[in-house]
């Protein structure tokens, strides 16, 4: 049985505005990007998802194909977007099965709690070569295939019909700075500046390329290695100004927003998808049980247990 609408797309959205369109989503069977990637099949368009996990990515592409009868899904495991021509290879094969790339979301990423002085050198560059280089690599594998896109779809403001455009989703943890976090937001960081350049240098030609930067989602498994089980759920959703937590539908909806004809003067922009969170995020708001306080947490090397996480080794400043 199909997923229903309402947990990935709002109502508001015509249905047919990605016809034949083709999306290319790296880290497409997570939680956020199955979403995004539900809700512009839903509108129409075929999609290729990519991951590591053959099964897992597979799997997710026959889900996502049950939201539209006809719905053309592909899914390629055993693709690491560290390594430039394991990519390249799944957008050639894209192109060649669908036709097309005319859209691209970047979503592979890493993450898990640790302190600067319990992150491993290793540790830290696997979170850079995945989020960074991995972004960097998707943008070279499939750039050639978006400007086609965008040259093919010059008249969007008249057809409704958009291409060309690569989207990226980041974090807000680099705003701030935030404890536990720096491997992460150091590799955001660098996600940021690769949308700026490509927004700057292709923009000529045709290309739009933006950032979605979620806050907490719930029932992902980003929440899971970010956030304790400890914590009150519903007492952690009133400390966001919003008044909840984010839904993966949040993401879905800002991301058919920037795809769609609606945003195409959006360029070179980080849409900050999260309630406000991220003007109190300072302090500290990953990785804490109640009672936890900054900065006693860091000062006496301990957070919480109750996060997702392969971590073993506690730190001390």
């Amino acid at each position: 049985m199909a997923m229903p609408k309402s947990k990935y797309l709002s109502p508001v959205w015509k249905d047919g505005i990605f016809a034949d369109r083709v999306v290319f989503v790296t880290g497409g069977a997570g939680d956020i990007c199955s979403a995004q990637t539900r809700a512009l099949v839903h509108l129409g368009a075929n999609a290729c998802i990519i991951g590591r996990n053959p099964t897992k990515t597979e799997a997710a592409a026959k889900e996502i194909a049950k939201v539209r009868s006809g719905a053309k899904v592909i899914g390629i495991g055993n693709v690491d977007v560290r390594k430039f021509e394991s990519l390249k290879a799944a957008a050639d094969r894209c192109v060649a099965e669908l036709g097309a790339i005319d859209f691209v979301i970047a979503g592979a990423a890493g993450n898990f709690i640790a302190p600067l002085s319990a992150l491993t050198p290793n540790g830290f560059k696997t979170v850079i070569d995945i989020d960074t280089i991995g972004t960097y690599n998707t943008v070279k594998a499939t750039i050639d295939h978006l400007v086609q896109s965008a040259s093919r779809n010059k008249d969007s403001a008249e057809t409704g019909l958009t291409g060309g455009r690569i989207l990226y989703v980041s974090a807000t943890f680099h705003y701030t700075g935030l404890p536990l976090q720096a491997h992460v937001a150091a590799a955001k960081a660098g996600v940021d500046a690769i949308m700026a350049s490509v927004a700057l240098e292709y923009g000529p030609l045709g290309i739009s390329s933006n950032v979605i930067a979620p806050g907490a989602i719930e029932g992902t498994e980003g929440m899971e290695r970010l956030g304790s089980k400890a914590v009150d759920s519903k007492l952690l959703a009133k400390s966001f100004p919003s008044g909840r937590m984010g839904r993966v539908r949040d993401i879905a909806d800002a991301t058919v927003y920037l795809f769609s004809d609606a945003g195409s003067y959006v360029n070179g922009h980080a849409l900050i998808v999260d309630g406000a969170a991220w003007r109190r995020q300072g302090g500290n708001s990953v990785g804490l049980d109640p009672g936890m306080e900054y900065p006693n947490f860091l000062i006496d090397g301990v957070f919480s247990a109750n996060v997702k996480s392969g971590r073993k080794e506690k730190g001390k400043l």
